[in-house]
């Protein structure tokens, strides 16, 4: 296979290279992951889990390693160490949960006296999980940890556009006896996925909606399930009287963070006239102290944009906007500096639903901020839109904001906060519309995507009164 040459995010330099797989080594790969389920599920919820704890420990002792991969691979710091952290808890949490969710029901009654009930959880055999470049190790380990729990093999394939973190990563699983066996990680473009997708039983997609679209209907066509999460256009709405100064931070963060690359972002705020000048001043002063990551990666909040195609995506919905009479009062132009290309955090206003920075998924700090007549208006134009991923509002209680967020078309609603899903992941929720399909990636629940329900219905004795008289 053709070599592949990655970008790095803080110069520009294309400085690292990843050989796919040919479509024999791949399907060599499953066969051998496949070989290894039956085997991988007899340990038992309680022994997949040990396995799980050996693993956490090796992560753990490759810390350094795997950091400076993620670094690398995006570009910026801070959100490094959360991610490389939120690995261990994700782990110690489903090693927890797992063991009672997994537990099948006890013998039951059905509603015919003499015919009981027993179940019985079947793992899809080889998982396959599919993951971008926004959050590298976090989006290839989310899907791969509950599916391995549950007594699936697991095939990972990362995005080509950050991959660096690959090799520090099959360091671990190589130190972890019985766990590389059940879980490999290849590198590749579009290709790989889409061989991928012919060799296993399930795919569990993070992406865009455009080639979301393209697994599901390759899942479709061979018949087997699709867990996708794809974007979003997350609205927050901020109501009459809310806490100005937490929505400001909060929706500033939940922009911000990543540089906007990430799918929960708020990409869009409706504020009720009432509060939206006072809204908009102290937007402006908050993300106007905002400093970019540079020169070095622990001088400021805001990392690079991880890839050029995106500084693209940002910089013409800037131009679509600037175009249109959108004002702008910080940042607002994508900057190259050393070789990598950047977004500071750009309030804008006088916009409107004719321009893409209000209807297109961003993955960038843009804050676009509209004024609205009303809380009606404010849910009338947070619906508007073929994404339905999340969303926040602030309300000056917290019934006022609730009220309002139940109106909402999406999955995730924060309240008088933002993004809080990639804080907290107990809150079981589905995409709506364009962003997503299948079961939720949230909450205790998530684990049952990967399990088949059997069900045993067991004759205790008695003769069937609809048999044959004969």
């Amino acid at each position: 296979m053709t070599r592949i040459a990655v970008r790095n995010p803080r110069n520009g330099e294309m400085d690292y290279q990843i050989t796919p797989p040919s479509p024999a080594e791949l399907s060599e790969y499953c066969s051998g992951l496949r070989n290894a389920q039956l085997d991988w599920q007899k340990l038992g919820v309680q022994g997949r889990g040990e396995v799980l704890q050996h693993w956490k420990v090796s992560i753990e002792n490759h810390k350094e390693e795997i950091i400076a991969a993620l670094t690398a691979d995006t570009g910026r710091a801070s959100e490094t160490v959360l991610e490389f952290n939120s690995i261990l808890s994700m782990i110690d949490r489903w090693c927890k949960l797992a063991p009672e969710i997994l537990q099948p029901e006890e013998r039951k009654d059905s509603s015919i006296p003499f015919l009981k009930i027993e179940e019985e959880f079947k793992p899809y055999q080889l998982v396959g999980v599919i993951s971008p470049w926004n959050f590298p190790l976090l989006l290839s380990l989310i899907d791969a940890i509950p599916a391995l729990l549950a007594g699936s093999t697991v095939i990972i394939k990362p995005s080509e556009f950050t991959p660096r973190f690959v090799e520090p990563l099959l360091a671990t699983i190589h130190a972890t006896p019985v766990l590389k066996d059940s879980l490999r990680v290849v590198t590749g473009a579009g290709e790989t996925g889409a061989n991928i997708i012919g060799e296993v039983d399930l795919i569990a997609f993070t992406g865009s909606v455009k080639t979301g679209r393209l697994v599901a209907e390759s899942c479709a066509k061979r018949f087997i399930p699709a867990s996708l999460e794809l974007g979003g256009k997350d609205p927050a709405i901020v109501l009459k009287n809310a806490d100005l100064e937490r929505a400001t931070s909060a929706i500033l963060w939940g922009s911000v963070a990543n540089a906007g690359q990430s799918c929960l972002s708020i990409e869009r705020t409706y504020v009720v006239e009432e509060a939206y000048d006072e809204f908009v001043e102290q937007l402006v002063q908050k993300a106007k102290k905002m400093q970019l990551a540079h020169p070095a990666v622990e001088d400021g909040q805001v990392g690079p944009i991880i890839t050029k195609q995106q500084a693209e995506i940002i910089k013409a919905q800037l131009k679509d906007a600037a175009s249109k009479g959108a004002k702008v009062h910080s940042g607002g132009e994508i900057e190259e500096l050393s070789g990598g290309l950047w977004c500071r955090p750009t309030v804008m206003t006088n916009v409107n639903h004719d321009m893409d920075v209000l209807v297109e998924e961003t993955f960038g700090p843009l804050l676009p901020v509209m004024k609205v007549k009303n809380e009606q208006q404010a849910v009338e134009y947070a619906n508007n839109t073929r994404f339905g991923l999340g969303g926040a509002v602030f309300g000056e209680t917290e019934e006022d904001a609730v009220r309002v967020a139940s109106q909402l078309e999406a999955g995730a609603i924060s309240i008088n906060d933002a993004a809080l899903t990639a804080i907290m992941y107990e809150g079981e929720k589905n995409s709506f519309k364009f962003s997503g399909m299948g079961g939720s990636r949230m909450g205790s629940a998530s684990i049952k995507r990967f399990i088949r329900k059997k069900a045993f219905l067991i004759n205790t004795g008695a003769k069937d009164p609809w048999w044959y008289d004969v």
